[in-house]
């Protein structure tokens, strides 16, 4: 059973109504009893880094999921701004990520972009997956959806795990062993989120 972490913050019903199309079995909660039984973890996000920081903090359930994931090893996939909570640090604010993968989050920078893109990247996107990815598996000519002003430096130690571009290259995904982030939003990405979720449920 996957948990969808409720700690305020993200578009939980929507990612567990994806889930339940993809034949997924899924709870929304915010009980450390429940994420201690759980074979899985979605940790969403959405709006500012810190705000999702502080909320995430003020839960009380940092330590039960660092429990699961980092000591145990369970698989976590971190959704947008939850995938941006995973590294140690963002432009955006002053409070420290998570710090599971190595790397920062920097703002889109307006002098590299071409004439006419905006801030935030808000657009269906396409995606290159690293080969063989299993959370890619069976998804063909991937594209996703992107609403962020923010990205994860794919330079500054992160691992890849996927790129799209927006003017420049910055990293769509990141990973490492058993903990998973994307930067778009797979639930609101149809047929693509939905393999994607399946192949975060049954191949991760």
């Amino acid at each position: 059973m996957i948990a969808i972490i409720d700690y305020g913050i993200g578009n939980i019903s929507s990612i567990a109504n994806m889930l339940k199309k993809a034949g997924v079995q899924s709870t929304i909660t915010s009980s450390s009893a429940v994420i201690d039984q759980a074979s899985k973890i979605i940790l969403p996000g959405i709006g500012a880094f810190d705000h999702c920081m502080q909320q995430f903090n003020a839960s009380g359930l940092r330590p039960i999921i660092e429990k699961k994931v980092v000591s145990n090893g369970i698989p976590l996939l971190g959704v947008c701004v939850g995938c941006q909570m995973l590294m140690e640090r963002s432009e955006e604010g002053n409070e420290k990520g998570l710090g599971w993968i190595k790397g920062e989050v920097v703002k889109f920078k307006k002098d590299r972009l071409p004439e006419g893109y905006k801030i935030p990247h808000m657009s269906w996107t396409d995606v290159i997956p690293a080969a063989n990815h299993p959370l890619y598996e069976g998804i063909v000519d991937p594209r996703f959806y992107f609403v962020h002003s923010y990205h994860i430096d794919g330079a500054n130690g992160t691992s890849v795990t996927a790129v799209a571009e927006y003017g420049y290259s910055f990293a769509a995904s990141v990973g490492k062993e058993n903990i998973q982030g994307v930067q778009f939003h797979p639930e609101k990405s149809h047929r693509f989120g939905l393999q994607l979720y399946a192949n975060f449920g049954n191949n991760i």
